[in-house]
């Protein structure tokens, strides 16, 4: 049974609810409200793309929502994960109703949705909308994870969840994918377990500049990029948002997958990487305060080396 059509939306943790929607909002452009104790933002016309929940806890990432195959209904798709030999708990989604929850085995939250195309709260791609600003993402597209065992990781989300393994590169980063899209999900293993990005979609090259220009003003300076990757061929920009400790990637030009797609076996280089040449700062890699410090201190950039984190 193929159980996921696609991804749906990232929920976060934040300390504040009114500040971070109007972070998220000014930030990318995204639109949304806040009621019932949370907010959602969308990016065009979905129904939302990220989901925002004030919390206690250490802000970051909730977990990430997918939905399910057309016609596969949550009742068939719990039956058929618990004989997987997977836990699963119905959770409540605002907006959404009833969501499948589960962990891969990392510890990331997983929730699973019924799929919903035709929703009549919301104005038709051909309609007339004075909420869609003039500068926003296409898209809410994909989410990366820092990994302490990539095999593993994608081995689950390949055996347990259906997805489809699109490129390897090196031993250490995998690609995976649900549809066309060359990939919604991807591993990188650095040794700890860790949220790396969310990732929205520009519609091409002229609205990366528009994007990073507005970035630029608002003290959102690119941590790397901009860079086109050799491993699924997207023009890309990445930008630290350390208030939910992740990076948010914009991106556009994505490779889109022929149906009979095989995997690929990229080498761990430079030109996978960025095929204009440069790879990221160690600090891409990095959570830590030395490391954003280094960024705004720009560390790398005069020879330094960035200290370990004790």
């Amino acid at each position: 049974m193929k159980l996921i059509s696609a991804i749906h939306h990232a929920a976060l943790r934040v300390k504040n609810l009114e500040e971070g929607f109007n972070r998220w909002s000014h930030t990318l452009g995204l639109h949304g409200e806040i009621h019932d104790g949370h907010a959602i933002l969308r990016c065009s016309h979905e129904d939302f793309g990220l989901l925002l929940m004030p919390s206690s806890d250490k802000p970051g990432l909730e977990y990430v929502a997918y939905e399910l195959a057309p016609k596969v209904s949550l009742s068939e798709a719990k039956t058929e994960l618990q004989a997987r030999g997977l836990s699963v708990e119905e959770v409540q989604i605002p907006q959404r109703g009833t969501g499948l929850k589960l962990q891969d085995p990392d510890g990331n939250n997983i929730v699973l949705l019924e799929r919903v195309r035709a929703n009549p709260n919301f104005p038709s791609e051909v309609g007339y909308s004075s909420r869609i600003p003039g500068f926003h993402p296409r898209k809410f597209a994909h989410v990366n994870y820092l990994t302490a065992n990539a095999k593993q990781a994608v081995s689950w989300y390949i055996e347990k969840l259906g997805f489809g393994l699109t490129d390897w590169v090196g031993d250490e980063g995998c690609w995976l994918h649900v549809n066309a899209d060359h990939h919604v999900l991807a591993f990188v293993e650095k040794g700890y377990n860790h949220i790396h990005h969310l990732a929205f979609e520009l519609v091409d090259w002229g609205e990366m500049r528009v994007a990073l220009d507005h970035l630029a003003q608002n003290a959102r300076p690119v941590v790397w990029g901009p860079g086109r990757h050799g491993v699924a061929r997207n023009l890309y920009s990445y930008i630290r948002m350390p208030e939910e400790d992740i990076f948010m990637e914009l991106f556009c030009d994505l490779e889109q997958l022929v149906p009979d797609h095989e995997p690929r076996y990229y080498p761990d280089d430079a030109h996978t990487s960025n095929t204009w040449g440069i790879l990221p700062p160690r600090s891409y890699f990095r959570f830590d305060a030395e490391a954003i410090k280094s960024e705004s201190d720009q560390t790398e950039a005069y020879l330094e080396r960035i200290p370990m984190p004790i």
